[in-house]
């Protein structure tokens, strides 16, 4: 396979095609490395070579789809309508699936007012397909598309949304569910549960006047020299340069707060240690809907029904229970777990959960509690008659155990090799809500300071966090170990705590690692880890 198999065109018509070309030419340098370094490209011949080791042969199949990012109106149910940015007309967008090994082409077209990307969330798929503008890709400008073309590694539950500025707390999300050709679990049916919190449409509220008006600070100071990320409408990380002092400038005008304010004070939970979140939402949905107007999943009484359950909010934890139901977990990330019981799960932005359930006859509510918010979306399992529960019902499984990963053990075969860690680094997580300057070791996001790892390595990531907020951390392109061995891409670390992931360097690039608080990591919590060029 070429190291470029990329391609972009304009569908606005020759002249616009032609300015494209120069665009595309203009912003598809790597960033600046740090003085002294080299760093593979992520359309070097490493990557094409890591790249080759997933499709020994001629690879699997080939699984075609044609995505599209419009502005649209979704319905989320009784008679509440929303003017968002949507993949299509639907919300979440349409799952893709595929099967482990297969090779997936899709290509977005960006027909959004602004630029735009995708990012493939917990694959370690090669680096120039990751989907994060002005690191791994050019940004999709309007009128322009993009094609995505990768062997899909491994089987799990993932999904897909931008890595552009806060576009993922809008409608632009879609579930990815990658088959197991192989799959060791029986199960009657499947059901993919999608989480959010959402704002964008309400009111006039959009992501970016919410963060906008995040930026100000509970000071009142609009957030300090320094720490000016991503007010702007429409950021990328390419979109910005950046001041000796660390301000960013852009071309477009800052973001002017619209709508009632949407910042959240006095949620507080035990299980995230404190403070829950940063942003009230008017609506919390499963699978698109509000409780009122809740989704419903059908089955036979005795079923055994594998529920997929993906957290795609921006600012919310989710917890999970079934009423009536005790649930069996299988997966957390994609990757298999030893199968253990719980009434109910807590998953941060990005996580995901795999379980099984043997239904009983009736009607069920799922219940996804806002966890500190006092707010829940609600979707029904229906394998029966029986009226539907009132949309603010809590389940008594809610109140009873809660499983987080920590308390998980590692499928047999899933568990990384003992090994000495040949690199550590340690990252200080800092900032607060007083000047809402969230960062790594007291510094915003650059895209030329990069964390230096080499291929081949075990490396091991000490993160401590500073702040009195928790924080769900993603690493990008690939799976680490927690210290109970659990693998993971995506992991809470509390206020006060250390949170320690291993993991082998065995595909190489250029990488994010960040806050998946959509809002804390436009402010400036994430970083890039570079491997060195030999």
């Amino acid at each position: 396979m070429s190291s470029t198999p990329f391609t972009r065109r304009s569908v606005l018509g020759a002249g616009l095609a032609a300015a494209g070309t120069g665009l595309l030419a203009a912003c598809s340098s790597d960033p600046a490395p740090s003085p002294g370094a080299a760093y593979v490209s992520p359309r070097g011949p490493e990557v094409a070579a890591a790249e080759a080791k997933r499709t020994p042969g001629k690879g699997g199949p080939v699984r075609t789809v044609k995505l599209t990012a419009t502005p649209a109106t979704v319905d989320l149910g009784a008679g509440r309508t929303a003017r968002t940015w949507a993949y299509g007309d639907v919300l979440p967008g349409k799952e893709v699936r595929v099967t482990a090994g297969d090779t997936l082409a899709l290509t977005l077209a960006n027909h959004l007012p602004d630029t735009t990307s995708l990012h493939w969330h917990g694959l370690a798929l090669r680096n120039d397909m990751d989907g994060v503008p002005s690191v791994t890709q050019p940004a999709i400008r309007p009128g322009g598309e993009f094609a995505y073309r990768f062997t899909v590694p491994h089987p799990g539950t993932y999904w897909f949304h931008p890595h552009s500025g806060v576009q993922q707390d809008r409608g632009l999300y879609a579930p990815l569910i990658v088959e197991d050709p192989k799959e060791p679990l029986g199960y009657d049916k499947e059901w993919v549960v999608v989480l959010d919190d959402w704002v964008d449409g309400m009111d006039g509220s959009t992501p970016e006047a919410v963060l906008a008006e995040l930026r100000k600070g509970m000071g009142g100071m609009g957030g300090g020299e320094g720490h000016d990320m991503g007010s702007m409408p429409g950021m990328d990380h390419g979109s910005m340069s950046m001041t000796r002092s660390g301000a960013s400038k852009a071309s477009t005008p800052p973001a002017r707060p619209t709508g009632p304010s949407r910042m959240m004070m006095g949620a507080t939970s035990e299980l995230l240690g404190g403070d829950a979140g940063d942003v009230k939402y008017p609506y919390y949905l499963v699978n698109g809907r509000v409780p009122d107007a809740p989704s419903e999943f059908t089955a036979k009484p005795g079923d055994r029904v594998r529920i997929r359950i993906v957290n795609a909010g921006g600012d919310t934890a989710f917890r999970v229970a079934l009423g009536g139901h005790e649930m069996t977990v299988t997966h957390t990330d994609g990757f298999p777990v030893t199968h253990a019981t719980t009434d109910a799960l807590l998953l941060g932005m990005g996580e995901r959960y795999d379980i099984l359930v043997t239904v009983k006859d009736g009607v069920f509510p799922l219940t996804a509690l806002a966890e500190g918010k006092r707010a829940t979306g609600l979707a029904l399992l229906r394998t029966g008659k029986g009226d539907a529960p009132a949309p603010g019902i809590r389940p008594k499984e809610l109140d009873g155990r809660v499983l987080t990963a920590e308390r998980l053990k590692p499928a047999p075969d899933t568990a990384l090799a003992a090994r000495t860690p040949d690199r550590t680094i340690k990252i200080r997580l800092t900032g607060g809500m007083m000047k809402y300057d969230w960062g790594f070791d007291g510094k915003p996001y650059d895209p030329a300071r990069r964390y230096d790892v080499e291929a081949g390595e075990r490396v091991r990531i000490e993160f401590t966090n500073g702040t009195t907020m928790w924080h769900p951390l993603h690493l990008h392109g690939h799976t680490f170990a927690l210290a109970n061995g659990v693998r993971k891409d995506t992991s809470i670390i509390l206020p006060g705590r250390k949170l320690t992931m291993d993991f082998d360097t065995d595909n190489p690039g250029l990488w994010m690692i960040h806050c998946h608080n959509v809002y804390h990591s436009e402010s400036g919590m994430m970083t890039t880890l570079g491997y060195r060029a030999k």
